[in-house]
């Protein structure tokens, strides 16, 4: 019965998306600031955020929100993917990863082979490096 309430109350309405998850998490961030200093800056902030971020849940206007949430995308995706890229060396035992000196392509190379010849495969240049 409640699922059906929930589901008829969302119903044409926008609801959540990364944008909104990435404003409650920075609602979460304010509100323990606040916690401990007890600025009420940040509790100010915080329930400002609540609010946006109900609002576009709640929000009729669907291209809209799409729009904003594709803005915030391009600006964060150079960020996620640069994290990606950390996450996936530091977790890879098994290779070495090299920027090319020519075009900047990441390449991975196996690691304990000594000095050898890596070969760009964007850009055809060759270089030699330790793995």
């Amino acid at each position: 019965m409640f699922r059906n309430a929930l589901a008829r109350l969302m119903y044409g309405r926008y609801g959540g998306d990364q944008l909104n998850l990435a404003m409650l998490g920075a609602y979460l961030v304010c509100f323990l600031l606040f916690s401990f200093t007890h600025w009420s800056v940040f509790y100010l902030l915080s329930l400002l955020l609540m609010g946006l971020t109900l609002f576009r849940m709640f929000s009729r206007n669907l291209s809209k929100r799409r729009e904003e949430n594709y803005r915030f995308l391009r600006r964060v995706d150079p960020v996620i993917r640069w994290y990606r890229l950390r996450r996936n060396i530091h977790r890879d035992k098994e290779h070495r990863y090299f920027k090319c000196p020519n075009c900047g392509q990441q390449l991975r190379v196996p690691r304990g082979k000594g000095l050898i010849t890596v070969t760009c495969r964007s850009c055809g240049a060759s270089f030699q490096e330790k793995s």
